[in-house]
């Protein structure tokens, strides 16, 4: 935190200024095959900002994936959340008021 005289700046998270601009969390479940155990199926999770539905971020890790990596990729499942949204809030049976 960066003080300027009597008024207190923060830093805003680069997470929310790339939802402002249209990001929003991705998820992916990447199955790949082992290379040694080409029978044996591998689970990873990767999770970034990305836009919908182009996934240009998403395009990019895959693509070094396939260029990089050993272990051929088998399937992906895409969860993503694209909206800036209020959190939850529920009470839990009893409220309680102060006054």
């Amino acid at each position: 935190m960066a003080k300027r005289g009597a008024v207190e700046q923060t830093e805003v998270s680069s997470g929310f200024i790339k939802q402002l601009s249209g990001y929003g969390l991705t998820t992916a479940e990447i199955l790949y095959r082992m290379p040694d155990h080409p029978l044996v199926l591998q689970s990873f999770l990767w999770q970034d900002y990305d836009i919908a539905p182009e996934f240009p971020t998403l395009i990019k890790f895959l693509t070094f994936w396939r260029e990089k990596l050993d272990g051929p990729i088998y399937s992906v499942r895409i969860g993503h959340s694209g909206l800036v949204k209020p959190a939850e809030m529920r009470t839990f049976g009893t409220e309680l008021q102060l006054h």
